[in-house]
């Protein structure tokens, strides 16, 4: 038990998952405690700001993991403080402008868009020290600092929220101050414990800059065209079906967090570890990683992929209530469920070709299932005339871009996804007996 709660992909695992149930817990909390049209705005104004933040996560958090994890001592402090520099430009260009349009705030009338304007510069400089510190200790492989920082982060915003209910405070504003505050105090502890290495900053070189800058490009577009696509179908079905059309088909895409936890938790260890041996020049153990982490989690999929089958009806109940029963959204979260199978091997995929340094590749696998998608759910939902027309075209829009990945990969690595799945069981079968013999009483 204690080797277990000290893995480090049990820990990962933990941290994915206490994001995605206080993610949850704060989403039930707010659509019960606020009017609709509150909870409208706030959903806006997240989606707003996680949109801005990908110009700063987008550009650092994959270049700092990559040029970080297996360096020397001297070499990460280095990349640590040039990432800081970069930081710390973009979240004050982002205060620049924020402080340009505040005037225009006068002439606003719409509530998100007013708390957006005011909040959005703020917002980003106060995240700023807990991401930096999360990307670190991701290539650090120290999720067990990660899980304390998403806790805290999570954690004290729900609190503050329970306690202006509890004293009957809680409105728009009081929620913006909970996720502030919350911020401000998790970043002040990430840099207070040295877990953000801002004392780094001072190393931080030109060369190193333009290095993290030149990758982060890549990772930047990649990372944008990724948000998009995850929000084409949104934009999509909004604007050719309607809003209700739109509330049905969003609801099972938040049922699948239930199979993003184990993956990004997967990417989360993966990637250091993968980086490492780049930076060793081992190319066969960057292959042999893909395929284990890859073929692990979709073995992994399989029995939870069948239980939400099976549940689905039950799961669309439990999260959207009553009103959703009997609409298209446990068929949808079927048919996303089938296609769901794919998703280990076409993330890692693309995870592989940044950690090798070809960046620019994965920015043509998104950017060719962002046309995919887009040009199939036009298509499919004038033939369908439904929600199940989208659902069709995530299956296309998937197969795309793994068979895309697979191809340009194979360049590069030696790689054998036949042999994925049989040597990911044989893996599971040899550390379950491992496991059955040690848990076996000892004969005295």
């Amino acid at each position: 038990m204690r080797q277990l709660l000290h893995n480090r992909h049990f820990l990962s695992l933990s941290g994915n998952g206490v994001m995605a149930v206080f993610s949850v817990l704060s989403y039930s909390l707010l659509y019960r405690l606020l009017p609709e049209a509150d909870m409208g705005n706030w959903v806006f104004f997240q989606f707003a700001f996680l949109l801005l933040d990908t110009f700063r996560t987008g550009l650092l958090q994959t270049a700092l993991v990559k040029f970080y994890a297996g360096a020397d001592a001297a070499r990460q402090r280095c990349v640590a403080g040039s990432a800081w520099y970069l930081g710390l430009l973009v979240t004050a260009a982002f205060v620049g402008l924020n402080l340009l349009v505040l005037p225009l705030a006068r002439y606003v009338t719409d509530a998100g868009v007013l708390m957006l304007l005011r909040w959005f510069g703020v917002a980003l400089l106060l995240t700023l020290p807990f991401n930096v510190a999360t990307w670190v200790l991701q290539a650090e492989q120290r999720f067990d600092r990660i899980l304390y920082i998403r806790l805290l982060n999570q954690g004290s915003f729900i609190v503050l929220i329970f306690g202006t209910y509890f004293f009957g405070q809680l409105s728009l504003l009081s929620v913006m101050y909970a996720f502030l505050f919350g911020a401000l105090v998790t970043s002040a502890v990430a840099v207070a414990a040295g877990w953000a290495q801002l004392a780094a900053l001072p190393r931080r070189t030109r060369a190193t800059v333009a290095e993290l800058f030149h990758f982060g490009k890549y990772s930047f577009g990649t990372y944008l065209c990724a948000n998009l696509l995850r929000s084409s179908d949104s934009f999509l079905i909004k604007f050719m079906l309607g809003p209700a059309a739109l509330a049905v088909y969003n609801l099972p895409q938040r049922l699948l967090e239930i199979l993003e936890i184990p993956l990004r938790s997967g990417l989360a260890t993966a990637m250091p570890s993968m980086s490492e041996a780049v930076n060793r020049g081992r190319e066969q153990e960057v292959a042999a990683l893909l395929s284990k982490y890859a073929g692990f989690l979709t073995l992994l999929f399989v029995p939870i992929i069948l239980g939400c089958l099976l549940l689905a009806d039950v799961f669309v109940g439990l999260i959207g209530g009553g009103k959703y029963v009997g609409t298209e959204a446990a068929m949808l979260y079927r048919l996303m469920l089938a296609s769901a199978l794919l998703y280990p091997v076409e993330r890692f995929l693309g995870v592989t070709l940044d950690i090798i340094g070809r960046p620019q590749l994965n920015l043509v696998k998104v950017l060719l299932a962002l046309a995919v998608n887009v040009a199939a759910d036009v298509l499919l939902i004038r033939l369908t005339g439904n929600v199940y027309g989208a659902a069709l075209a995530s299956v296309l829009t998937v197969l795309s871009s793994l068979i895309y990945g697979y191809v340009v990969l194979g360049r590069y690595l030696p790689l054998h996804l036949q042999s994925m799945l049989p040597l990911a069981f044989d893996d599971v079968l040899r550390r379950g007996t491992l496991l059955f013999h040690k848990l076996l009483p000892t004969r005295s």
